[in-house]
């Protein structure tokens, strides 16, 4: 541990402020950096990464996710409201049916980055 310790500190104790100063220049607020990791907290769940994949393909209901996913409606609902309150996606009423489909292009660019970094 102190030999791992001693690999993650600078062998000279001199910070390059113009660095530092460009860096913090660059980084977002704090606030936008919070939420930006509860966004990637919703891609933490298996059942809501098969939902925005399966709504890759098509516009679906519950009844249809559920029997792809072979899980309960009241477990995709209970899904589907974490994807909708984080924008992820959207909904659209035909009669009494409500069919899901991804929120913008932005969810199917996040999910192909993240298929193409796991294949690598």
């Amino acid at each position: 541990m102190a030999r791992e310790q001693e690999l993650e500190r600078c062998e000279f104790q001199f910070v390059h402020e113009d660095v530092v100063n460009a860096v913090q220049g660059q980084m977002p607020k704090d606030e936008v950096l919070y939420d930006l990791a509860e966004l990637f907290k919703v891609f933490g769940d298996s059942t809501r990464i098969k939902i925005l994949y399966a709504l890759f393909e098509a516009e679906l209901c519950v009844c249809d996710i559920a029997q792809l996913l072979g899980v309960t409606q009241t477990a995709v609902s209970h899904q589907l409201r974490v994807l909708k309150n984080n924008k992820l996606v959207k909904f659209r009423r035909e009669g009494k049916n409500i069919f899901y489909s991804l929120a913008d292009d932005h969810v199917r660019s996040i999910i192909n980055q993240g298929i193409e970094h796991v294949e690598e």
